[in-house]
């Protein structure tokens, strides 16, 4: 098994904050990059934040500021800080794991952020 698996979504109110996390496969031998996507009802997939093995982070516009990606490379897990969540923030958030050219996408986690 080497899907990535996720936790950590849930129901919040606008405001408010949660933790992503994601666990990559120890199977996967050497991890380039891992990042979360998330796609809302209706819409096409989007990039939320990725993080590179040298730490280097990309954010989408519409979270800087206010989520932050940062990873444990001892535990093969990267996290999504989620702050100042908006009702638009509502999606479903999935992992990507990069490893060549691999890609390992895991099942997604809901978070709800209601007004």
């Amino acid at each position: 098994q080497v899907q990535p698996v996720e936790s950590g979504g849930g129901l919040v109110q606008a405001g408010g904050s949660l933790r992503l996390s994601c666990a990559a496969s120890e199977r996967i031998f050497s991890i380039d990059a891992m990042g979360w996507y998330r796609q809302a009802p209706g819409k096409g997939r989007e990039l939320v934040a990725t993080i590179s093995r040298g730490d280097s982070t990309n954010y989408a516009d519409s979270v800087k500021g206010r989520f932050t990606i940062f990873r444990d490379n001892a535990k093969n897990t990267v996290y999504l800080q989620m702050n100042s969540l908006r009702p638009e923030d509502t999606a479903l958030y999935t992992c990507n794991v990069r490893s060549g050219v691999w890609n390992y996408w895991g099942q997604g986690t809901q978070v709800t952020v209601s007004s």
